[in-house]
């Protein structure tokens, strides 16, 4: 059966698959498992087969499986589809976020730039196929994950679905597409990223009396410090990737003390550093701490966790031929499509990782990702559900 893509894409953003990006938190929009329940009856309506992986509470991957003229069990090719079915959280928003409205071209909601609507391409390019099972169509499987937006739990899990015995998946794709806003680009290279917290111990005292304390937010002013030469003065001297760009560092979150009238006895921050292809994680975490050991000194009431998000990044080394493959489809499509690479991460980098063959390719603009008032275009999912659907009839061939 065809698809209606505006009314499958406002159906997934009509339902909340808040990720709660670590925090402890509980409500009705929190986690993935109404997009999971909705995608399983679509799947079951196509008549495919499909397989929920628990990854944790109420968070399922779900796969189902589209076989081709030659099934991928029996030695046929494999491509793999992938899409995470997440977002990141609401507040700030200025638009009703659960509400799709389609004004200018555009439908409004969140999730619908990511990335429900690359997720709704997909699947409109997978009910097409399964409705007309075209000569030489390769096995398709189209897995949709939890977790990408901190962590990627939900692809590193996927990875070892095709070596369980019973599997949806029969063995290791032969490549993947994964699903996110790229302007219809085909993304053959991103950035990976190692997040982590610091920590200032201090001592409370009254305001009146700071001399009887210790204050923690001080002592971070002089990590802060250092981070921001850090990040001017040595991240443009690591190295530079042809398509990424350089290595780059951020300060995102601040928190410390109890009140103004307290001397604070505690600060924490969030630090991100941006990989580009190729650099360790834990490499790029050790150099920013020995850097920082070098500026300030050792001092114990200085505390670094252990990095909460590891992503390494997408190398451009494997995927040529699966990239040109995706350039071609996307022109068929009536695309202007390029080879590009990007500084954010995707689920790509896991699935790359565990010896597949990976790019990134979607509709929609990164610009309107995790905004207050995130829209997608709606020529663009026509384009790309087209151009996916170009891909899938023949696979690399």
């Amino acid at each position: 059966m065809a698809l209606d893509l505006v009314k499958t894409l406002s159906d997934l953003v009509a339902l909340p698959s808040v990720n709660p990006m670590g925090q402890l938190v509980s409500g009705p929009e929190y986690f993935e498992h109404r997009v999971t329940d909705y995608l399983e009856a679509l799947f079951k309506s196509l008549n495919l087969p499909y397989q929920r992986q628990t990854v944790e509470p109420m968070r399922d991957n779900i796969v189902a499986r589209l076989d081709g003229q030659v099934p991928a069990s029996e030695g046929g090719p494999l491509i793999l589809f992938e899409a995470h079915q997440d977002t990141v959280p609401v507040v700030g928003m200025t638009i009703e976020p659960w509400t799709p409205v389609v004004r200018d071209g555009r439908l409004y909601g969140r999730g619908s730039c990511d990335i429900k609507g690359g997720m709704t391409a997909m699947l409109g390019a997978l009910a097409r196929l399964a409705e007309e099972r075209p000569r030489g169509m390769p096995t398709i499987v189209m897995a949709c994950t939890v977790n990408e937006e901190h962590g990627y739990s939900g692809a590193t899990a996927l990875t070892k679905m095709w070596s369980q015995a019973g599997s949806v998946i029969p063995r290791q794709p032969d490549a993947a597409i994964v699903a996110e806003p790229t302007q219809l680009q085909t993304v053959v290279a991103h950035k990976g990223v190692v997040r982590w917290r610091c920590r200032t111990h201090g001592r409370a005292a009254h305001s009146s009396q700071p001399h009887l304390g210790i204050n923690a937010i001080f002592k971070m002013a002089r990590v802060l410090e250092a981070l921001e030469r850090y990040q001017r003065d040595v991240a443009p001297t690591l190295g530079e990737h042809a398509l990424c760009g350089r290595p780059t560092l951020s300060v995102g979150t601040i928190t410390g003390g109890l009140s103004v009238n307290t001397v604070p006895d505690g600060c924490v921050i969030e630090i991100d550093r941006r990989l580009i292809p190729g650099e360790k994680p834990d490499d790029a975490y050790r150099h920013v701490l020995e850097y920082l050991a070098r500026e300030i000194g050792s001092d114990p009431a200085i505390e670094h966790e252990k990095p909460f998000l590891i992503g390494a990044g997408l190398l451009d080394r494997v995927n040529g031929p699966l990239a040109e493959r995706m350039v071609t489809a996307a022109r068929e499509a009536q695309i202007e499509c390029a080879k590009i690479g990007v500084p954010f991460g995707t689920d790509a980098a896991a699935i790359a990782g565990a010896g597949v063959p990976s790019i990134v390719f979607g509709p929609g603009s990164i610009d309107q990702a995790h905004t207050a008032d995130e829209w997608l275009a709606l020529d663009q999912l026509v384009q790309a559900s087209e151009a996916l659907y170009r891909f899938g009839r023949t696979g690399l061939q």
